[in-house]
């Protein structure tokens, strides 16, 4: 059977940190029962479309998704086993941040059937925290992580780098501090400026700036070779894992698996009769529930990828991959100059069987993805 990886988005936060550009909002209130019933009916609905599939994870994501009830979690998970095949080894994540009041419904959640966490941490450092728009404090983020630590067989947490006036010194006392608090799996992100965030205004406006190519070049070597000394390796560009860690629902986007997404603004990616069909939901919260309610689902687009697509996103998110992807069903469409150029240059691994970015190839990504295809 087909795997299927679900992604169920929760849009609501407390707050919205300067940062982010996912498509999570702030509400006075939210008519939970309402949400559970909507989530529901468009899960089912989806499941009209791939029903032989089996599903291999359940991502909860957002927003923060850790606001929503305990009982709405449940439910969800409930009725993904009542609809599909379920894989023994199914992974269900929840991301959360590590606020007190957040920490303390774990206990909760694992009974509603989640079993891996990932926690929003993004600093240990107070006056970063502050910077980056989070409402928890260091401590909190420690306590966290334990409490995380003492419900979930599987735990993961964020930090952010590669922030204003950020050394190679500061970011080694950070990144070793963390790694006290690691188990087995961890994201590292660089701080990236996007369009309609506050940060982006701030940042044009020469509210900071940024660490220049090298500087940042050299916080992502440093991250390698730390993450390496204590046995936590890429998997990914940002993802760090012992081996057999790695987010299982993640590697499902990145290899190019089904997965579907439920929830205002989530993206899906089916097989259907050996078409790849792409679709995503409405991103307004109040225009997908009131959509879901009256139509079953609020699906905004429900479209075939063509060949070419299919294979220009193939290979972005493969390349993502530090196992690369295999090199045979992208060898008509490779640009073969190119692709011994960016051996010559030490971009690509020397293999006639795998596509595989070196470590200074992953830093240049999307150069590699444009120009390697013909």
């Amino acid at each position: 059977m087909t795997s299927l990886a679900i992604y169920i988005h929760w849009p609501f936060c407390k707050a919205k940190c300067p940062y982010c550009d996912f498509n999570s909002h702030v509400r006075d209130s939210v008519d939970q029962d309402r949400w559970r019933n909507a989530l529901l009916e468009e899960l089912e609905h989806l499941h009209t479309h791939v029903p032989d599939h089996i599903a291999t994870s359940i991502f909860f994501g957002g927003g923060t998704p850790s606001l929503m009830p305990t009982r709405t979690a449940q439910a969800l998970i409930e009725k993904v086993h009542a609809l599909w095949s379920v894989a023994d080894n199914i992974e269900i994540t929840l991301e959360a941040n590590p606020t007190s009041v957040e920490a303390n419904t774990f206990p909760e959640f694992k009974s509603a059937g989640i079993n891996r966490v990932s926690l929003g941490v993004q600093s240990f450092d107070d006056e970063q925290l502050k910077f980056l728009g989070r409402e928890h404090s260091s401590h909190e983020a420690m306590a966290a992580i334990d409490s995380a630590r003492k419900t979930f067989s599987r735990y993961s947490f964020d930090l952010i780098y590669a922030r204003p006036n950020q050394t190679t010194q500061d970011w080694e006392k950070e990144l070793t501090h963390a790694l006290h608090y690691v188990d087995s799996h961890m994201s590292l992100y660089q701080l990236t400026i996007e369009e309609n965030t506050a940060f982006y205004h701030t940042y044009k406006n020469g509210g900071f700036t940024l660490p220049d190519e090298e500087n940042a070049t050299a916080l992502y070597m440093l991250t390698e070779t730390l993450m390496a000394s204590r046995g936590l390796f890429a998997y990914e560009v940002s993802n760090y894992a012992k081996p057999g860690e790695e987010s299982r629902h993640n590697l499902s986007y990145w290899k190019g698996d089904d997965y579907i997404g439920v929830g205002p603004g989530a993206h899906g990616r089916i097989s259907i009769g050996g078409k790849r069909i792409a679709t995503s939901t409405l991103k307004s919260p109040e225009r997908w529930l009131s959509q879901v309610e009256t139509q079953n689902h609020a699906t905004e687009v429900w479209q075939e990828v063509d060949s070419q697509t299919e294979k220009e996103e193939r290979l972005m998110m493969g390349l993502r991959l530090t196992a690369g992807i295999d090199y045979e069903p992208f060898k008509a469409s490779i640009n073969e100059k190119k692709r011994a150029l960016f051996i010559a240059e030490g971009l690509l691994e020397n293999n006639p069987r795998i596509l595989k970015p070196t470590l200074k190839g992953r830093l240049l990504l999307n150069t590699l993805t444009a120009e390697l295809l013909v």
